[in-house]
């Protein structure tokens, strides 16, 4: 699909009532292990990206220009719809006009911003402090009015529940909702009563930041969408999990001089081999190598 189909499928699918559940991914091999599996979206983390690509903390260190080479080669490598972090919209309002339009340029289909002082501080983490609730309420609408797919959703995230209480974020949501975002998001409720506040009280879809370890208790998809919410990420579960084995298997290298002592099961090299599109290089290459390739 190219990205216009992938921003109405997924307006279709949040219409339709399907709830979308959206792993994280943030470089091409977890982007490829889980775009070959039926997710309806996908999301880029930005801790992900920022970890990966920069090897920094996701504390507002990343640019646009960084961020925005990540958006453009995990769109363009999977299939699945990509919902995109993008911080504060990287400063001002005429920073987000153009975050928004070179996050749609690359191909995303949904874009979050949230309501954070620059520099950013990554969710679940403390002394995050908000900007005055207008001037988010003006990035938001100058956020609409950049897109030129209408299809392309604009996520609107408030972090104000840590520092400010449950109240306070439920009042930037409404507001966010009127000021025009398509999808609401209320960051680290801290409790199962405190999510089903969240899921009930917007008229627009609303959706949950399953932050493995974070402030909010991990719950179901299916428990979620009876609460009310629409959407739900889980940012954290491939870099987490990955990071594990990681840790193990190079342990165990470094400890007994050889791999096969690593105790984790590994994927097949013929699989990764499949993920990373080897089949087709060598498809290739039996059609138009010189000398045949052997089977």
């Amino acid at each position: 699909m190219n990205p216009s189909e992938k921003r109405a499928k997924l307006v279709e699918t949040v219409a339709k009532g399907e709830f979308v559940t959206a792993p994280g991914i943030y470089d091409m091999i977890s982007a490829k292990i889980a775009d070959r599996m039926s997710f309806n979206a996908l999301y880029m983390t930005g801790y992900g990206v920022a970890a990966s690509h920069l090897g920094v903390p996701d504390a507002g260190i990343a640019s646009f220009g960084d961020v925005v080479n990540r958006v453009r080669l995990l769109a363009n490598g999977t299939e699945a719809p990509l919902i995109c972090d993008a911080d504060t919209g990287f400063g001002g309002l005429l920073n987000v006009h153009h975050t928004v339009q070179g996050y749609e340029d690359a191909g995303c289909a949904a874009i979050q911003i949230e309501d954070q002082e620059s520099p950013k501080k990554c969710g679940h983490t403390p002394n995050r402090r908000v900007v005055p609730i207008e001037d988010m309420v003006e990035k938001i609408k100058v956020a609409v009015a950049a897109r030129r797919d209408p299809n392309f959703l604009v996520i609107a995230r408030t972090d104000s529940r840590t520092m400010d209480g449950l109240d306070e974020a439920i009042r930037r949501g409404h507001a966010f909702a009127a000021a025009g975002a398509d999808v609401i998001f209320v960051e680290a409720p801290e409790s199962l009563d405190e999510l089903k506040v969240v899921g009930s009280v917007f008229d627009k879809p609303v959706l949950a930041n399953m932050a493995d370890g974070g402030k909010t208790p991990i719950t179901s998809a299916k428990d979620l969408q009876e609460m009310g919410f629409s959407l739900a990420i889980f940012p954290g579960l491939g870099m987490l999990a990955a990071g594990s084995a990681l840790d193990k298997a190079y342990g165990t290298l470094l400890a007994d001089g050889t791999s096969a002592n690593v105790k984790n099961k590994m994927m097949p090299l013929t699989e990764m081999h499949s993920i990373m599109g080897f089949d087709d290089v060598w498809a290739f290459e039996r059609k138009w190598a010189r000398d045949k390739v052997a089977e």
